[in-house]
């Protein structure tokens, strides 16, 4: 077979493998009914982890795992140590084959205020059961519609990239007090 021949066979598989990947859920969605429910709540609260929820624009890289269109406003923060999210179904509560709940775990370290920029240090192992759904063949989140739970490391960066921006002498103050707070958090 000719060279020329064979780059046209490798297009042709490769554009059929990507229809097919396109059109095909399990594939194409990590949350398609193929996948373990306890994934698509690990990959959403790992993405809450990373701060993704903080910002109202970001709420897109969560939009496919949730069932509610936009992110609610929220005045605080709650930061986190870690969360756990068991993979044993015999540790879920199967309502039925399209309804599970899943618990989740959090090691909470305290509750970030956005409107005062303080930490009230608050460790606590705080438990919640997640509730999904099969939608047009995806597991989705219906409830609940948590407050964004970010780890502590990703709050520090946010507190130190918001202190480079603020021009104020207070503010910038206040964002320093709340840093040393997070920073001692977790000793």
């Amino acid at each position: 077979m000719g060279t020329k021949r064979r780059r046209v066979l490798l297009h042709l598989v490769t554009a059929v493998f990507m229809l097919m990947a396109s059109a095909t859920p399990g594939l194409a969605q990590s949350n398609s009914v193929s996948h373990s429910p306890a994934k698509v709540v690990e990959k959403y609260f790992a993405l809450d982890n990373k701060g993704v929820r903080l910002d109202a624009g970001s709420f897109e890289s969560v939009a496919g795992l949730v069932d509610w269109k936009e992110e609610p406003a929220w005045g605080k923060v709650i930061v986190i140590d870690g969360f756990t999210v068991p993979d044993d179904f015999r540790r879920w509560e199967i309502v039925n084959r399209l309804e599970v709940l899943v618990p989740v775990e959090f090691q909470v370290l305290g509750v970030m205020y956005l409107e005062t920029a303080g930490f009230v240090p608050e460790p606590v192992t705080e438990q919640a059961r997640v509730r999904l759904k099969v939608l047009n063949g995806r597991w989705k989140i219906m409830e609940p519609v948590l407050p964004p739970h970010v780890g502590r490391k990703r709050m520090l960066n946010v507190v130190r990239e918001a202190m480079l921006e603020e021009q104020d002498g207070t503010r910038q103050a206040s964002l320093a007090a709340l840093q040393a707070e997070l920073r001692k958090a977790k000793e």
